[in-house]
């Protein structure tokens, strides 16, 4: 099956392309759940196909994931019906793009996709008692840099998350384009989620969301998703390690800290290419100010004027141990965290208390490894 996806999958463009026609041609009332632009989505479905193929023989790990997205696919409309119509354009694309297809592959393509889709579906049905979307008011628009704002969103009803988690969000100005971002903060009375926003070139949403959404604007948010959080039976201190927006998350588990414990010793290390990148460097001071537990150090990779530490973060980081003793968050661009993630590894840091999430802006959501764009 890997052997089969990665001859579909190298095809580029043809693959999605092809996958798409044959799913709008056989079944058009699918048609109206996805963008009226295909541009920025043709490389979605391949792309988490390709990371449900990886983890196809650890169920453990991915039927969590699906049910995840089951209830996620209900706020773009999902009916149990459309499944068989995905999977079968799905076996069409992968017997089109392999001259070696047979009726063995098919058989294990259909079981693996069956199985999908029931997890999924399964899902979908157990969360019938929340929203499919929450609708959101936008309360607060602040430009940090020229293309990054803090978004205050509040929304209508009560609405759960876990710090560390990504909220996927639409917007009236970009129809049916969801795309996925972390609150900076951890849930707190007044339900308002601080949200962290850069422009990205070629980015409809993000540019929207920091040029043109203001207060008053109602904003969609789907459920939240994401494996990066603390561990809840823990109370080890914390070395939280961040790369550009991938500080949201991590900021707000540090807002966790503050505002139900329990009370430890947190450093969080900050990296960006050059001073002026660093957006939220007043709040973060309140934060180190308030709280006598959190030390905040910065690194800036591509700044020789600057004061601050020299370095990749990681470099950084590993500067300043041990850090053998306590849990670790890792969140930033897939560089940065595999580099970060694997000199603490080498460092001794275990494993089991070391959790990573990558920020990049080359999808428009999460993968099954809780990839987080725009």
């Amino acid at each position: 099956m890997r052997a089969n996806f990665a001859k579909a999958a190298a095809t580029g463009d043809e693959a999605p392309l092809y996958f798409y026609s044959h799913l709008f041609l056989s079944h058009p009332e699918t048609r109206q759940m996805f963008p009226v632009s295909m541009a920025h989505q043709r490389d979605r479905l391949f792309a988490a196909l390709g990371d449900v193929v990886a983890r196809v023989d650890d169920l453990d790990s991915l039927v969590p994931i699906l049910q995840q997205l089951g209830r996620d696919h209900r706020k773009f409309g999902t009916l149990a019906a459309h499944y068989p119509a995905v999977g079968a354009s799905l076996l069409a694309t992968l017997e089109h793009f392999d001259d070696q297809w047979s009726p063995e592959l098919a058989k294990d393509w259909t079981e693996a996709y069956t199985l999908v889709a029931e997890v999924m579906i399964a899902a979908a049905d157990e969360a019938t008692e929340q929203p499919a979307w929450w609708e959101a008011d936008v309360v607060g628009h602040e430009r940090r840099t020229i293309d990054v704002a803090v978004l205050r969103v509040r929304p209508r009803v009560r609405y759960d998350y876990l710090p560390g988690q990504s909220v996927s969000l639409e917007s009236d100005l970009r129809p049916r384009l969801w795309r996925y971002y972390s609150p900076a903060n951890a849930p707190r009375p007044d339900g308002v989620l601080d949200l962290h926003v850069k422009a990205r070139d070629g980015g409809p949403v993000s540019s929207a969301l920091v040029r043109r959404v203001g207060v008053g604007d109602v904003l969609r948010l789907g459920p939240p998703m994401g494996h990066l959080a603390l561990d809840p039976e823990s109370d080890r201190d914390l070395l939280l390690v961040a790369g550009g927006l991938g500080l949201a998350p991590l900021k707000a588990m540090v807002d966790q800290v503050a505002r139900v414990g329990p009370t430890r010793r947190v450093d969080l290390f900050v990296g960006f290419r050059t001073e002026d990148q660093i957006y939220d460097r007043p709040d973060l001071a309140r934060l180190q100010e308030e709280n006598p537990w959190l030390t905040v150090t910065y690194a800036v990779s591509e700044d020789k004027l600057s004061s601050l530490e020299h370095g990749d973060v990681g470099d950084v980081v590993l500067r300043q141990g041990p850090w053998t003793s306590r849990e670790v968050c890792v969140a930033g661009p897939a560089p940065m965290v595999e580099d970060t993630v694997g000199r603490l590894l080498q460092h001794g840091v275990p494993p089991q208390r070391m959790s990573s999430e990558v920020f990049a802006p080359s999808r428009p959501g999460p993968s099954v490894d809780g990839e987080v764009t725009e």
